[in-house]
């Protein structure tokens, strides 16, 4: 009788390390899903920044979308994992640490949100905006950013006196 309870105790010890075992592992595979998504916003935030800095750059230009389609958000960002120009969004891929990004000239306006007009005195302003997409890749984890990016430009203009 003692050794039939002993083995019966054993089977339950032996049950519950298996499930703790098993529980474990889950938690190691959800802590490396939650890294690799947080590698992969970062990459996703830095190609986003890169991006933006290239825009700023003096002497930067970019034709403008001349579609509705070429003006969408590309869709390819769901799916690219290479540099290069995607033919049916018009689009080209930049290739970055951990990403790429993409940059397209969407719009002008004379006057943006949340932009301070120009004071009196000072020549007019048109704004020409950007929308920078930003893809990070880490391993199976994919995130994707936008941001609408406000260049300024002064317009050349005489006082009259």
């Amino acid at each position: 009788m003692v050794l039939l309870v002993s083995l019966v105790f054993l089977l339950l010890i032996t049950l519950i390390g298996v499930s703790a075992m098993e529980n474990a592992v889950l938690q190691e595979k959800m802590a490396g899903s939650i890294k690799l998504r947080n590698q992969s916003f970062q990459a996703a935030e830095a190609a986003l920044r890169i991006g933006e800095s290239a825009v700023r750059r003096p002497g930067f230009s970019l034709d403008r979308c001349t579609t509705t389609m070429a003006c969408a958000p590309p869709a390819e960002a769901l799916t690219v994992f290479a540099p290069g120009l995607n033919p049916s969004s018009g689009v080209t891929w930049i290739a970055v640490s951990g990403g790429l990004y993409a940059v397209q000239n969407v719009a002008e306006t004379a006057d943006p949100v949340n932009i301070p007009p120009p004071l009196k005195g000072e020549p007019p302003m048109t704004w020409t905006l950007y929308r920078i997409t930003g893809v990070g890749i880490q391993g199976s984890s994919r995130t994707v950013l936008e941001s609408v990016y406000a260049a300024e430009r002064r317009i050349m203009w005489r006082q009259i006196r």
